[in-house]
């Protein structure tokens, strides 16, 4: 076992944000880190990139790093005519903000691999969740994860320490129910529902972008203004009185029209709708598993108490991974977790 400590840079770059993790490791363990989440709006600040991705690199330390580990979910954006186009503008990207650092990546298979020019790019197309997953299965035996981003939520099982998901690519993972297009921030309202309660009767939604759930848990507590990382819908202030006034939108109301109370019912409405999306799925990935409802939930991501609360409701025992590795770190999991993986690979005797 090597002794001294190792240092890498654990990557997930998104279509929205830039999520990086600096690991120490020493004698097997992970000793100390440092983490960065720098939003980034892939579809228009793409030739930025490489620029944000030095920056980041920079404020978090590149002294003494071994190694860069990476994920990506950014090659989806519509920046891109195709994932092919998108994971190697992103690889091109990492080696000019870094150039003389090795890079080290996870195929779909679960296998971490050194960057080469043979590389087909589809093996490494949005496997940040398979790094989260193999991660905490060195560390627990029998589990679903449950990481629910801004964006999107992830619901992988895992068996005597083995990833056991029925999909690997986005298309069969969300026929699968172990990607959910649904989040805490980003996700318009209208995806979680076409009708709401109003003074006593249900009243159908306006299919437009006025509002984001960003909004429904800003007016609802869940979220401090310092954390709703994403641009408003209408570009206006991140407070709760301005999110009011965007989600009244959404039955194309005002706040003028829709005094406080009723505004916080529709808030709270829709938190139990999204919510149901979720444990809908959750409940479709533990069907598939004997004794399902034996295993833990643990909860990841910048909306980990949506996990656990899905996870509780279903009579589950929750790992909150906040307690463990801190809010920031558990946001950027995934980060983190490739990272780890790298320097398990670095100091595993050959």
């Amino acid at each position: 076992m090597v002794s001294e400590t190792l240092t890498f840079l654990g990557w997930d770059i998104g279509g929205v944000y830039v999520k990086a993790v600096r690991i120490d490791w020493q004698t097997g363990k992970l000793i100390d880190t440092r983490t960065a989440i720098q939003p980034l709006e892939m579809w228009h600040e793409c030739s930025n990139l490489s620029a944000i991705l030095r920056d980041v690199g920079v404020g978090l330390g590149l002294d003494g790093v071994q190694a860069m580990a990476v994920t990506m979910t950014a090659e989806l954006s519509d920046a891109f005519r195709s994932k092919r186009e998108g994971v190697l503008f992103i690889l091109d990207a990492v080696g000019a903000a870094f150039p003389g650092i090795p890079v080290y990546l996870l195929n779909i298979d679960g296998d971490i691999v050194k960057q080469n020019e043979s590389l087909n790019p589809l093996d490494y197309a949005a496997t940040n969740w398979l790094a989260s997953a193999q991660y905490l299965a060195t560390r627990h035996s029998d589990f679903i994860l449950m990481d629910v981003g801004s964006t999107t939520t992830d619901i992988i099982p895992v068996r005597k320490g083995c990833v056991v998901s029925r999909g690997r690519t986005d298309i069969e993972r969300l026929a699968s129910g172990e990607l959910v297009y649904t989040g805490l921030l980003r996700s318009n309202p209208d995806t979680v529902t076409s009708q709401v309660p109003i003074q006593g009767q249900m009243c159908r939604v306006a299919a437009e972008f006025f509002s984001n759930m960003g909004d429904v848990y800003l007016i609802l507590g869940h979220v401090a203004q310092a954390e709703y990382s994403c641009p408003t819908p209408d570009g206006r202030a991140k407070t709760a009185a301005a999110a009011a006034e965007r989600l009244a939108r959404f039955v194309c109301a005002d706040a003028e029209t829709l005094d406080a109370e009723q505004i916080f019912k529709l808030a709270r409405y829709l938190f139990e709708k999204q919510l149901e999306k979720m444990t809908e799925a959750l409940l479709q990935v533990l069907s598939a598993q004997d004794d399902g409802y034996g295993l833990p939930v643990i909860a990841a991501g910048a909306g980990s108490f949506l996990a656990a609360e899905a996870g509780r409701r279903l009579g589950l025992s929750v790992i909150d991974l906040e307690k463990e590795y801190g809010k920031k770190s558990a946001a950027a999991f995934s980060s983190l977790a490739i990272g780890c993986l790298v320097a398990i690979r670095f100091t595993r005797a050959d």
